[in-house]
């Protein structure tokens, strides 16, 4: 009889080893979609898209910012070429509010950082829907364009 329990004592440790590795292994999963901000489920975000006349800079999972507070991300860029635009495409969580009236420009992170969406909500107009586009835009600001202007195209000589 004392082999038997000797073989329960093994199935036993076996088992208890085994629930510690699938424990371990669901917290590394859960720790990478936390820190990794990997969403398997698209629906706790809704679609809107903005027009710019430039994205310089702008890319593909960059930042959607609502008064600072990052609320979603850019999922496409395209070009409309009949309408000489970009097309952004963004997911925003749900349950934050843009209107008719909101403003998406595009900003940098710092001096020289990566480029993001700022929305102001707006909050005068109606509600925008799924899929709605926000009207008024404003592109990023070109600085090597300025530097230029500023050092070689706006001397003009007399």
């Amino acid at each position: 009889v004392p082999s038997r329990s000797k073989h329960m004592k093994k199935y036993e440790i076996e088992t208890v080893v085994g629930i510690f590795v699938f424990l371990g292994l669901l917290c590394i999963g859960y720790m990478t979609v936390k820190l990794g901000n990997v969403s398997f489920l698209e629906a706790a975000s809704y679609p809107l898209e903005a027009k710019f006349t430039s994205v310089n800079g702008l890319r593909i999972d960059s930042s959607v910012k609502v008064m600072g507070l990052t609320v979603g991300k850019v999922k496409q860029i395209a070009m409309d070429q009949d309408n000489q635009r970009a097309v952004v495409k963004l997911n925003i969580q749900k349950g934050i509010k843009i209107y008719d009236d909101a403003i998406a420009a595009i900003k940098t992170e710092g001096l020289m950082g990566d480029k993001y969406v700022s929305i102001d909500p707006g909050g005068g107009g109606s509600l925008l829907e799924p899929g709605g586009i926000i009207l008024e835009t404003q592109s990023p600001l070109d600085i090597e364009t300025l530097i230029s202007k500023y050092a070689f195209g706006d001397v003009k000589k007399q």
